[in-house]
């Protein structure tokens, strides 16, 4: 039996700093990056996603960015072997595999080996769950999926009906729990996660400004442009933190003031939902504090110490 493949995952909630930090190790340890944000992979997704720039990317080569169009859901069990690939290939060039993201079932599902069913969708399920969405809201069918798979419902968060819709699905053609119809198998990495973390008042003040920096950049022109080219804010992919909101204030349904600060807060939550996937008590996460600006000194001990074992 081969020994597991070493791989550094760099986790933690929204503006802690991962990207920046992964890449300084990608440089200093020879490794590339195989991208753990959900968002991240569709194109045209730039700067809501906050997505690595070209000079990032050419600064450390990144997989699993850009890989689908925003009207096309890329489901946990797409992302899986896409991401196993990636670190073998990795791993096969004598580079360090360096998991990257905020997406805590992406980052867990690899690490943690789940096997998870390719449960096929039930069309006529689904579009009548679209039907219930339009008519009594999203919320009802959170409430519902609350009901029957609570840990679930809590990860996905109250705004998030697609995500909403496809675990009642899961539910209604298997019966299961998502973590019931979720097998693990041998963990297949020998891993070193690192965890980036700061007060909630730190990661709220830098979420905000770089929201700012966002719409600065081009943000609603970005979302404006995906409107246009026929893809439906506020849906799908496009349900997402920023793209949705702009969405509404594009359709007239509020100020962009309120589009902002609505972005905002909702980032805020996400923040919270980030923290049920990776706990400040989970022993297997080295924390290291951000608060007072990247800790790329310690990081790179860390890692050092963990390649030389």
């Amino acid at each position: 039996m081969s020994a597991p493949i070493t791989v550094v995952a760099v986790v933690g909630p929204t503006g802690a700093g991962k990207t920046a930090l992964a890449i300084h190790l990608a440089q200093r340890f020879d490794g590339e990056i195989v991208n753990a944000d959900s968002r991240q992979v569709y194109l045209g997704m730039d700067i809501g996603t906050a997505k690595p720039t070209i000079a990032e990317q050419q600064a450390a080569r990144h997989h699993i960015i850009d890989i689908r169009a925003p009207d096309e859901p890329l489901s946990l069990g797409e992302y899986l072997p896409l991401a196993h690939q990636a670190i073998i290939d990795i791993n096969r060039m004598g580079k360090l595999p360096i998991l990257c993201g905020g997406t805590g079932q992406y980052v867990w599902a690899l690490l943690e080996g789940w096997q998870v069913p390719q449960v096929p969708p039930d069309p006529a399920y689904r579009a009548e769950l679209e039907r219930r969405a339009e008519s009594e809201g999203t919320a009802v069918l959170w409430r519902e999926l609350n009901a029957l798979d609570p840990n679930r419902a809590e990860s996905i968060g109250p705004d998030n009906i697609r995500r909403i819709i496809r675990a009642l699905e899961i539910l209604h053609v298997t019966g299961e729990k998502i973590a019931a119809a979720v097998r693990s198998a041998e963990p297949p990495y020998q891993a070193l996660i690192i965890g980036l973390t700061a007060e909630r008042s730190v990661l709220y003040d830098r979420i905000d400004a770089r929201f700012d920096s966002m719409m600065s950049a081009g943000l609603l022109d970005e979302a404006r442009r995906l409107g246009e080219d026929g893809y439906s804010l506020g849906t799908g992919p496009l349900a997402s933190v920023g793209y949705s909101q702009l969405g509404a204030y594009l359709a007239g349904e509020m100020t962009l003031a309120e589009a902002i600060e609505r972005a905002k807060t909702q980032t805020h939550r996400l923040v919270r939902r980030q923290y049920t996937w990776f706990k400040l008590s989970d022993e297997r996460v080295v924390w290291l504090d951000a608060g007072d600006g990247l800790p790329v000194a310690e990081a790179g001990r860390r890692v050092a110490d963990f390649l030389s074992e």
